[in-house]
C-alpha cells in the first residue's frame, strides 16, 4: 500500500478514466490544501469542474487506492475561487506592466468562429471572477464591437509622456478595436506595417490597468500581425480554433506549428461547430465530420479544450451584442463554454508553474 502524500494522491487521480475530468493536467500545484491524520484526508484541489459527479469520481478512486482512508473531506476550487497565476517575463512587464497573462486566440483560416469563441471565453473568464481585457487584432475585419454591443469612441487623456486611450467596457470585460476608431462602413486599406503598428498601439497606448488575462482575437493566417505580436511581447500561450473537417484542420495545423516555431506554448485547441443537435428530435448530426480536433491534438501533442456545437443562438447572440454566456446562462452550450474557459485557466496555470527561470551566465573576470 502506498503512503498517502500529495504525489501519491495525484498519481491515484490520474487513474480516473472519464472525459469530464482532465487528469493529464493535474500537477502538485493543483492541490491547494492537503491534511492527512488518523485515516482522515482533507483535500482541496483546483479543477475546472466541481460537479457532484466529479467529486464522487475522485472520492471513489481515492478509497479504491487507499484502503486505510475512512473519511475524505474534498473541496474542489474552480477558477473563481483559485488564484490566477502570472506569466513572469521582463519584456512583457515592460509593455503591459499590469497584465498577468497574454493569450492569442488564433485560427489558420477564416470562418471557423474564432471571434465568437474569443468573446465568449473572455466573458466566461470574467463571469468566473477574473479581470479580462480583449484586443480585436483582426484589423481588416473587426467584429468585436458588434459582438459586445458597444461602438462608442474611446476616451483619451494626457499621461506623463504620451496620450493614453481608455478601453471600452462591456459585459464585464475591457476591449479595444480598430472598429471603434474608424467608420464601420469604410474598408481598412492598410499595408501590413500599418496594421502591425495599430496592434502595438493597442498594447502601449491603451490604459489596460490591472488584468488577469489580456486576450488577442487574432486575424486568420500566419502573417505580419501574428509576428508583430510575438515579437513585441512574450505570450503566455495560444489557443487554436478549428472546425472538424479536414479543410479547416490543414490550416489550423499551420497556425499551431507557427506558434510552436516562435516558442509560444499551445494552451489548447477548441473545435467549433463540432456537431448539431436537432431541437425537435434531439438527434446529433456531425455536419462537418467528427473527431478532427482530437486527431490533430493527438498528432501535435496539444490539449483539446473542448468542442462547441452548432447552435443558432450563439450566432444570434453575437449579432445582438449579447454573448451566449450572458444571454442564456443555463443553456448546455453555455456550460460547455465555461468548461472550456476553466480548462484554459488550468493550462495557463500549468504553463506558468512549469516555466523555468532564466539563468544568467556572466563571462569575464569581474567577481
Amino acid at each position: 500500500m502506498f503512503e498517502i502524500t500529495k504525489s501519491t494522491v495525484i498519481n491515484s487521480l490520474k487513474n480516473i478514466s472519464n472525459d469530464k475530468i482532465n487528469t493529464s493536467s493535474l500537477t502538485l500545484n493543483s492541490i491547494r490544501k492537503f491534511e492527512f491524520s488518523n485515516s482522515d484526508l482533507s483535500l482541496e484541489i483546483s479543477l475546472a469542474n466541481n460537479s457532484e459527479e466529479i467529486k464522487n469520481l475522485i472520492v471513489n478512486q481515492l478509497k479504491k487506492d487507499f484502503n486505510e482512508l475512512k473519511n475524505i473531506n474534498l473541496n474542489i476550487l474552480t477558477k473563481s475561487a483559485s488564484k490566477v497565476s502570472t506569466h513572469k517575463d521582463a519584456k512583457k512587464d515592460a509593455v503591459l506592466p499590469g497584465v498577468k497573462n497574454t493569450i492569442a486566440i488564433a485560427s489558420g483560416k477564416g470562418g471557423v468562429g474564432k471571434s465568437t469563441v474569443a468573446v465568449n471565453l473572455a466573458v466566461a473568464l470574467a463571469k468566473d471572477g477574473a479581470s479580462v481585457g480583449l484586443i480585436d487584432a483582426d484589423i481588416y475585419g473587426p467584429s468585436i464591437p458588434l459582438m459586445l454591443g458597444s461602438n462608442d469612441k474611446p476616451k483619451v487623456y494626457q499621461a506623463e509622456n504620451s496620450v493614453k486611450m481608455i478601453p471600452l467596457e462591456s459585459h464585464g470585460i475591457k476591449f479595444m478595436s480598430i472598429g471603434l476608431l474608424v467608420d464601420d462602413k469604410a474598408p481598412i486599406i492598410w499595408r501590413g506595417p500599418m496594421a502591425s503598428g495599430a496592434i502595438k498601439q493597442f498594447m502601449t497606448d491603451v490604459d489596460w490597468g490591472e488584468l488577469d488575462y489580456l486576450i488577442f482575437d487574432m486575424p486568420p493566417g500566419t502573417g505580419d500581425i501574428q509576428l508583430t505580436l510575438v515579437q513585441t511581447i512574450p505570450l503566455t500561450g495560444a489557443v487554436i480554433v478549428t472546425t472538424p473537417q479536414e479543410v479547416s484542420l490543414i490550416d489550423a495545423r499551420k497556425a499551431l506549428k507557427m506558434f510552436q516555431r516562435v516558442n509560444v506554448p499551445i494552451l489548447g485547441v477548441v473545435e467549433n461547430m463540432s456537431y448539431f443537435i436537432a431541437p425537435d428530435t434531439g438527434k446529433q448530426y456531425d455536419i462537418f465530420g467528427s473527431g478532427g480536433g482530437k486527431q490533430m491534438c493527438d498528432e501535435l501533442n496539444a490539449p483539446l479544450l473542448g468542442g462547441i456545437p452548432i447552435d443558432p443562438r450563439i450566432r444570434i447572440g453575437g449579432d445582438k451584442g449579447e454573448p451566449m454566456v450572458i444571454a442564456l446562462p443555463d443553456a448546455d452550450e453555455t456550460k460547455i463554454l465555461f468548461d472550456i474557459s476553466r480548462k484554459l485557466t488550468e493550462q495557463v496555470n500549468i504553463r506558468n508553474s512549469n516555466a523555468s527561470e532564466k539563468i544568467e551566465i556572466l563571462l569575464g573576470d569581474d567577481d
